[in-house]
């Protein structure tokens, strides 16, 4: 029932990797810009872009793709993987959670210039990381 190839859940896995990391992209160059709309002559935008980029590419580095390599690992030992099992259970549970959160933040951030700029950072962050570390699933791809 839904059994899947490892190949399939690699796919998979890769595809939330980048789903996430293209939506929180979007999202955070847009409080990016709705920060610029609120005081625009102010600098602090750009400041932020670069601390999101250095942060991600270490997150990237030294966090995501280890994470990465663990679950393809854990892919690579199932014996009739299923559809569902491309991450752990407590992953989609914090992936909810995180959803639900960086909803909150969002809502609260419009129109207020240092939430705005803090939110565009931690989301640029996670999408530089989730993007910088997607490699991985391809080099250890079956």
């Amino acid at each position: 029932m839904l059994t899947v190839s490892h190949r399939a859940l690699h796919i998979l896995a890769a595809l939330v990797w980048y789903v996430g990391g293209t939506v929180l992209l979007i999202k955070g160059c847009g409080f990016l810009l709705e920060a610029k709309f609120i005081q625009p002559d102010k600098h602090w935008p750009w400041s932020a872009a670069i601390v999101a980029l250095l942060l991600g590419g270490i997150k990237a580095k030294f966090l995501f793709s280890k994470s990465c390599r663990k679950n393809l690992v854990r892919i690579a030992a199932l014996d009739q993987p299923k559809l569902w099992q491309l991450f752990r259970p407590v992953f989609f549970l914090l992936l909810l959670l995180m959803i639900l959160i960086g909803a909150a933040l969002s809502y609260f951030a419009h129109g207020n210039y240092p939430f705005l700029l803090g939110i565009a950072t931690l989301d640029l962050t996670i999408a530089i990381a989730l993007l910088g570390s997607s490699y991985v699933f391809w080099q250890q791809s079956d």
